[in-house]
């Protein structure tokens, strides 16, 4: 079976169904007003309900407020909220006891103690997204991690690999850590925050969609 794919950072009509059509299993909408990629929650909504019964849709929040993280889940109503910053296991556990959503989190891996502490989640989160480590943006950046950390790993989460993944290295990366799911955002733009849709068809036909 190919991986899971999601197209992450999406912000208009035209590449939602680009995305969908070429086929892609889950989508990404991000709000977080630093990133180029930032929709803010009206639009968010409106792509979700642009793609609801025909793809999953992830909401990415970083250190988002409990006030906010309620508003965005109530306006969305997101198949998966994606937590992309530094919240805890007690603050994802209580998030996945209030709502339908599953719950991911982001994670920069940098060495083999990262996957040691990741097991502080489990129970708190249906996902970890393995992703380099933050940056001046703490995703979305282009850089990848050192794949061959996850070699080998049993893991206890489901789980995905994200960071500077593109249509040129995504085979490798699915072949080097057995990923059950892959995530793109900057692999597959013209420019920060502009989707480029032959670039996503490629991601995807590398990934075996």
């Amino acid at each position: 079976m190919p991986p899971l794919v999601k197209i992450c950072g999406l912000s208009t009509p035209e590449t939602v169904d680009a995305a969908i059509r070429l086929g892609a299993t889950h989508i990404g909408l991000v709000h977080y007003e630093p990133s180029p990629r930032h929709v803010d929650l009206k639009t968010a909504a409106e792509l979700r309900k642009l793609a609801e019964g025909r793809v999953q849709v992830a909401l990415l929040l970083v250190n988002a407020s409990q006030q906010l993280t309620g508003e965005a889940l109530s306006k969305v109503r997101p198949d998966v909220i994606q937590f992309h910053g530094n919240e805890t296991p007690e603050w994802l556990a209580r998030v996945k006891s209030l709502v339908p959503a599953q719950v991911w989190k982001a994670v920069g891996l940098s060495d083999s103690g990262t996957l040691e502490r990741v097991r502080q989640y489990e129970g708190a989160a249906d996902r970890i997204l393995y992703d380099a480590p933050a940056a001046s943006l703490p995703g979305g950046t282009g850089t990848r991690f050192d794949w061959s950390l996850l070699r080998n790993h049993r893991h206890s989460i489901d789980w995905g690999v994200a960071g500077g993944l593109t249509p040129a290295n995504v085979a490798q990366a699915i072949a080097e850590t057995g990923a059950p799911l892959v995530d793109v955002s900057s692999g597959v733009e013209s420019a920060p925050g502009v989707k480029d849709v032959d670039k996503i068809a490629a991601f995807l036909k590398a990934a075996g969609r």
